[in-house]
């Protein structure tokens, strides 16, 4: 009788292991953009692993440091906020402020768009200034203007805000509206988007460019200022075809049910 307890108890145990291991064995990482991670993987999580089965676990550690992940087979998909092109120059920009060599880029690289994101400039809610060009921002953000009556703003010194390295947020705002040039000598970057609205609302003269969708999630002290349309794509990447699981994730977000979760 006792052994038949025993062995009832191991499968049991077996049984409990099983489901565990079923459990987490559809779970997929996905590292880099914070402004994927915000705009639809987070919202979206629990209806697509009610949908899929599919559980995920993001990395939100910018663009560039997830397409090093891909490169190095810590994932098999990154996720990013720019174009495949630019998404791999902002891998080699975070490998390049670490005094480290380029990457072999792998062959076989694919984006999967899963919707399109627009960038704002951003300043604090006090600052009247509305409206700005593409011209305008540049030299606000190069420091060629360093005071905002320079742009009809009160006398107050500009503060130029922006993100790290391997931010797609900063790198498209960079080479779209700042055609490439290096951003102002006193800049103050941040690890993260959020950091960077956080600074903008507190600093009265400050000026940032985020995602139009993270902000509206949460805007703090700060406000949207109009320009020309800033947009970039927002997909996962994959080295060559995506596995079935991270096809689920694709297929899912691009549904009609997906997209209700995405934020806009």
């Amino acid at each position: 009788m006792k052994g038949k307890i025993v062995a009832g108890m191991a499968a049991v145990l077996i049984l409990v292991l099983v489901g565990v291991y079923t459990a987490t064995a559809a779970e997929v990482h996905l590292w880099g953009s914070t402004t994927c991670q915000k705009r639809f993987l987070e919202p979206g999580a629990k209806a697509l692993e009610d949908a899929t089965g599919i559980g995920i676990k993001v990395f939100g550690v910018g663009t560039g440091k997830g397409m090093l992940a891909l490169f190095e087979g810590k994932t098999s998909v990154a996720i990013s906020s720019n174009v495949l092109e630019g998404s791999v120059a902002s891998a080699q920009k975070v490998l390049a402020e670490e005094g480290k060599p380029p990457v072999a880029v792998p062959d076989g690289l694919q984006f999967h768009t899963i919707t399109e994101d627009i960038i704002v400039p951003i300043v604090h809610k006090d600052n009247p200034v509305a409206r700005l060009t593409w011209d305008q921002l540049a030299r606000l953000n190069t420091g060629e203007i360093k005071n905002w009556k320079e742009v009809g703003g009160p006398d107050m010194p500009v503060k130029v805000i922006t993100s790290h390295a391997g931010s797609s947020t900063k790198a498209v705002f960079q080479e779209l509206v700042m055609k490439k040039a290096a951003y102002a000598a006193d800049v103050e970057e941040v690890k993260s988007t959020r950091l960077e609205l956080n600074l903008v609302s507190t600093n009265p003269g400050g000026i940032g460019a985020v995602s139009q969708g993270f902000f509206n999630l949460n805007p703090g002290n700060a406000k949207m200022v109009k320009t020309e349309t800033i947009s970039r794509p927002l997909g996962l990447i994959t080295i060559g075809d995506p596995t079935p699981d991270v096809r689920k994730i694709i297929d899912f977000f691009r549904s009609g049910e997906g997209r209700k979760y995405i934020v806009e």
